[in-house]
């Protein structure tokens, strides 16, 4: 896509129209899609089985279960760090539903640096987008 300042008017109609229909799209099949990725779960266990946790479609902790054999051992750093591990691999799959959720309606990358509180990059992506700028 060209930028806009090199647009005849022409061009910009479509352009124009180009961005309507996408914002009609993205009112009407968004709520649905909103309400499917806000119910995402996803859980994980741990590399040894002794640890499985439930995420939401944020990352946050839903659930977490810790099997009584892991008491056998009295390693609670290792205990720390198998929840921790696969607390973040729940979230990353939980993520990568919710982004492949939207991605009819929002770019891949776009969607994820916004779910990563990137704004920088959101910006840059949709200028990009937006204004032909590479």
């Amino acid at each position: 896509m060209e930028p806009l300042e090199r647009m005849d008017a022409a061009e910009m109609q479509a352009y124009a129209e180009e961005l309507r229909t996408t914002f009609m799209r993205l009112q009407e099949e968004a709520p649905a899609v909103h309400e499917k990725a806000r119910a995402v779960q996803v859980t994980e266990k741990s590399r040894d089985g002794l640890v499985a946790a439930t995420v939401g479609a944020r990352g946050d902790l839903i659930r977490l279960d810790i099997d009584p054999r892991i008491y056998r051992r009295s390693d609670s750093r290792a205990l720390a760090d198998s929840i921790t591990e696969t607390v973040q691999r729940a979230a990353a799959k939980a993520q990568a539903e919710v982004i492949e959720l939207f991605e009819p309606l929002i770019p891949a990358e776009q969607m994820r640096a916004h779910l990563q509180g990137d704004l920088e990059r959101v910006l840059e992506q949709m200028a990009t987008q937006m204004l032909g700028k590479k």
